[in-house]
């Protein structure tokens, strides 16, 4: 029961470790305004642990390598801790390849749930207050996403469902993720 509950407390905070460092490089791609508020957060939530590792790995090509890279280690270390919690004892030398690409998974996991919980939290607003202060924000992050599956799906007179064609697309994916994560470390 105990690693049960270790397993649990690791999940939540790695995973909102890990979406925060990712919410940083799409914030970065979509080059949101570095003032707006919500970037604000997210970089002083991130500062602490990206600041040291962007001396060794500056931005390049419009991509925020530093918070990628710190989000990648997050991603290590969580795979790690999991397995130590789960088998009682470290991964071998020989899991290593295993366990880097068990974290590029992970990190491709945690970037689908963020895209599920931003297109929640937009439709909701949508629904709820659509001239809410986070929407321009929202509609800047996930526009990107939803674009090409408006072009795709039919127009129904006012009714968008391309939010909830991402949200199956995403919910779909990270089963399929979550599944491939684990069976390489076989935790």
């Amino acid at each position: 029961m105990l690693g049960e509950i270790l397993r649990f407390l690791l999940d939540i905070f790695f995973s909102l470790l890990g979406a925060v460092l990712l919410a940083r490089v799409w914030i970065f791609a979509v080059k949101l305004h570095p003032f707006n508020p919500i970037s604000q957060a997210i970089y002083q939530a991130t500062n602490w642990i990206v600041t040291p590792v962007r001396k060794l790995f500056p931005a390049a090509s419009g991509i925020d390598v530093a918070s990628l890279v710190v989000a990648l280690f997050c991603a290590i270390a969580y795979l790690i801790l999991m397995w130590i919690v789960s088998t009682g004892s470290l991964p071998s030398p020989a899991a290593l390849p295993l366990l880097l690409g068990a974290a590029v998974v992970t990190l491709c996991r945690w970037g689908l749930n963020l895209v599920v919980w931003l297109t929640l939290i937009q439709a909701v607003l949508s629904w709820v207050n659509p001239m809410a202060a986070a929407m321009p924000v929202l509609r800047t992050l996930t526009e990107p996403l939803l674009a090409p599956i408006r072009r795709i799906m039919p127009n129904l007179g006012g009714f968008d469902l391309s939010p909830l064609a991402l949200l199956i697309f995403a919910q779909i994916a990270m089963m399929v993720l979550n599944r491939i994560s684990f069976s390489l470390i076989g935790v």
